[in-house]
């Protein structure tokens, strides 16, 4: 039954699911992830949101085909953005999934 001790715990627990998505988005922009590509010879740092934060490109292979360095440009920050997606994928589902299973005792009329 929909009770207003019900709503208050509600009420509650959407305000302690506000505060852990706040707190974990805040750690999500202090991460940094790398990604890397030919070896280490292109490193890009993202944070947990998905932004770039540097690129360092070894000087060696500036010399090389300009469309092989473009290339590992892109591979370098994929696989940064990439990681960083998947972290902040599982951090967050952590979050939904502790919400979703204490909804889960709720009794909802006409249900």
């Amino acid at each position: 039954m929909f009770t207003k001790g019900n709503f208050q715990n509600i009420m509650k627990q959407a305000k302690n699911v506000q505060e852990k998505l706040e707190a974990t988005q805040a750690e999500l922009e202090k991460l940094e992830i790398k990604g890397q590509a030919g070896g280490g010879m292109v490193v890009a740092m993202v944070n947990g949101k998905q932004e770039l934060l540097s690129l360092k490109i070894d000087p060696e292979i500036l010399t090389d085909d300009v469309e092989m360095v473009e290339d590992l440009i892109v591979a370098a920050v994929n696989q940064g953005l990439s990681k960083a997606g998947e972290e902040s994928q599982k951090r967050m589902s952590g979050i939904s999934g502790s919400v979703l299973g204490s909804l889960g005792d709720l009794e909802i009329p006409g249900t």
